[in-house]
């Protein structure tokens, strides 16, 4: 007869072998944040470049049925419940899509167009529209 450590071992196994394993234990942190949400004091609110990157994420997350992941994003960072709308979230990125993009998560075809980009020379990014926090000094580093 199987002892208990050799039983515990074999359900452990066979949770991990489904997928189960990881799922109960990202319900479970997001749980956890849930219910510490109660006791928090309220965030601030989302900024409207937080909220599209924010959006980027869950879709992709969705997408790859990390849905347990996408649980926590939301309970963690204040997002709507609703996701955005694809098109709204596109025109604000001033993204144009053909039909085949749109089976995808826009997070993959922003990465695909900088990775593939035909010119080949680096994006300039410029600062946010997000208040300064916090940063370490860049004196006598190469910009």
């Amino acid at each position: 007869m199987a002892t208990i450590t050799e039983l515990k071992c074999a359900v452990r196994e066979t949770l991990e072998s489904r997928g189960v394993l990881g799922q109960l234990k990202a319900r479970i942190r997001a749980e956890v944040f849930s219910a510490l949400e109660d006791k928090q004091p309220p965030r601030p609110q989302l900024s409207h470049e937080n909220l599209l990157i924010n959006e980027l994420i869950r879709e992709y997350l969705e997408f790859n049925k990390y849905k347990y992941s996408a649980s926590v994003l939301a309970a963690e960072s204040g997002q709507p419940e609703v996701p955005l709308d694809r098109q709204f979230l596109a025109n604000e990125l001033n993204v144009a899509e053909d039909a085949s993009s749109k089976s995808v998560p826009l997070l993959y075809g922003l990465v695909s167009h900088c990775v593939n980009s035909a010119d080949r020379e680096k994006v300039f990014l410029r600062g946010s529209s997000l208040p300064p926090g916090p940063s370490c000094s860049t004196q006598g580093a190469d910009a």
